[in-house]
């Protein structure tokens, strides 16, 4: 869809395919779902997180009230916040160029 557009208009149409991909026809998750897409898809930020309490406390609300589905906004907050705890994005940080 965006096959001329920037890295970072890349990486959120990424993001919407693959949410967009995955969700039902009301087009949310269920948060098992929303549990295993994170797990498939985003374990590069994940990883290592498990023993971190604001990690725990995320996972912990995707397994609580799973009739609770999760809307393309909640998906991205989410994403945000992992990333943001992430170990992955210090190295990130380390590197100058997405080249």
């Amino acid at each position: 869809a965006l096959g001329k557009g920037s890295d970072l208009e890349k990486a959120f149409a990424t993001v919407a395919l693959v949410y967009n991909n995955s969700s039902d026809p009301e087009g949310k998750l269920s948060k098992a779902e929303t549990k295993s897409l994170l797990q498939t898809q985003f374990g590069g930020f994940i990883q290592g997180q498990e023993k971190k309490p604001k990690y725990q406390e995320i996972i912990s609300a995707l397994d609580e009230e799973l009739e609770n589905k999760i809307d393309f906004e909640d998906f991205m907050i989410l994403l945000v916040s992992l990333t943001l705890m992430s170990d992955l994005l210090q190295e990130i940080k380390n590197v100058k160029t997405t080249k």
